[in-house]
């Protein structure tokens, strides 16, 4: 098992579940500004979190090496805040658990896989896990930067503030930084 990889898909699932929070909230008490469609960009937000869900599914199926059955990145339909919770964090549980479970040999094991877009891909199982990561951190975002647009201040998805949160100790150290 690698400490950091799994540190870093603990925050994932810290800061996926922070900011379905904040998109909880703001369906259940919408923001009332002249000119601005918060459902609009509520349905933008849980776009495009449920893409970053849709491609951590791909990739999970990569790992397992079995078909994913998405024909795109993310779906037709978009599925409610509370459907997408469910899937999103049953998913960020799955990849804990495959960090956990995974010895660095397994961890440098080359896998190949077809894109969504009929491309042909080969990456390790490290890389796969760096990919989600980036991936969803990219993402978060953008749902981050919509949640601005309607003078919502969202979660602050920091490593930094991941590890002081979940470890307060790390407050009282000493040192520079």
């Amino acid at each position: 098992m690698s400490t950091s990889l799994a540190l870093l898909f603990a925050q994932k699932t810290w800061s996926d579940t922070e900011l379905l929070d904040a998109l909880d909230a703001l369906a259940a008490a919408p923001p009332t500004q002249p000119g601005v469609d918060v459902a609009s960009a509520l349905h933008a937000a849980t776009r495009t979190f449920n893409h970053i869900h849709v491609v951590d599914r791909i990739f999970q199926a990569h790992w397992m090496g079995q078909p994913h059955g998405y024909a795109a990145t993310n779906t037709p339909e978009t599925p409610t805040l509370a459907e997408l919770r469910s899937q999103v964090l049953s998913v960020d549980r799955w990849y804990e658990d495959q960090v956990a479970q995974s010895s660095a040999q397994q961890l440098s094991e080359a896998l190949s896989f077809q894109f969504t877009d009929g491309d042909s891909g080969r990456m390790s199982r490290e890389e796969i896990l760096l990919h989600v990561i980036t991936h969803g951190a990219y993402h978060r975002g953008n749902v981050g930067q919509v949640l601005k647009s309607l003078s919502v201040a969202p979660p602050r998805d920091l490593f930094t503030r991941y590890l002081h949160t979940t470890q307060p100790s790390r407050r009282t150290g000493s040192g520079g930084g």
